[in-house]
């Protein structure tokens, strides 16, 4: 199986130099990039699998990259950022990052992040087929495939990851602390609030498609997804 591709993103060159040593050790090949304009044409030319993708930058900056690159492609995006605020983290979230690392960081835990990133987006892992649907609603894992109303609606993979788990158990009500360990699993540091951003994600993209169906609200306990009897 061919190595995946990683595009790094940061005006810092140092950075991109110590990732690229890091992730090479483990057998990824790397491309890198040193500004937001950049970031944008080695992403159309060279099709990465994951993007690890610094928010401060010259020309054009992280989030707006972000924001161009999720209107055509659920290519994982993994956020580097100096600012821990919880502001930049869900700003990152809403616009489609898959998973953020706050600098400084140890490149053995970007490693990490980029597995686990790359595990789930990559249905060659799975070894069985995991799917479910209901009326205008289809879910594959097997290729991270959501149709709603017959139409595929390009997904991140952590919201499919969500939308599955959920769906897969209806009517079970989550609180958002085990959906964060269910979900986002134990190689994720974040706080509860990355779980509503999720839910109103995949509410945007869900619409109203049918009546026997919806992503509830649970006040005080957390999340569901509720099927009519």
């Amino acid at each position: 199986m061919a190595a995946s591709k990683i595009l790094i993103v940061d005006d810092d060159s140092n950075i991109c130099e110590l990732l690229r040593l890091y992730l090479e050790s483990e057998n990824y090949v790397t491309v890198c990039a040193h500004n937001g304009v950049m970031a944008l044409t080695m992403f159309e030319k060279e099709h990465p699998d994951l993007i690890l993708l610094d928010v401060m930058m010259p020309e054009l900056d992280g989030w707006q990259v972000c924001r161009e690159i999720r209107k055509t492609s659920s290519c994982p995006i993994i956020m580097l950022t100096a600012k821990s605020e919880v502001f930049d983290k869900v700003l990152g979230l809403e616009l489609g990052a898959d998973d953020y690392v706050v600098k400084p960081f140890e490149p053995k835990e970007v490693v990490s992040r980029v597995k686990a990133v790359l595990r789930r987006a990559n249905p060659a892992e799975r070894k069985t087929v995991r799917e479910v649907s209901y009326e205008n609603l289809y879910i594959n894992m097997e290729n991270y495939e959501l149709r709603v109303c017959g139409e595929q609606i390009p997904t991140p993979p952590k919201e499919m990851e969500l939308i599955y788990h959920l769906a897969s158990n209806p009517n079970r009500v989550y609180s958002r602390n085990q959906l964060l360990d269910e979900v986002w699993g134990f190689e994720y540091y974040g706080d509860s609030r990355t779980v509503d951003v999720h839910v109103k994600r995949l509410r945007e993209k869900l619409g109203e498609a049918s009546t026997q169906w919806s992503l509830k609200t649970v006040w005080g306990k957390g999340y569901k997804f509720e099927v009519k009897e």
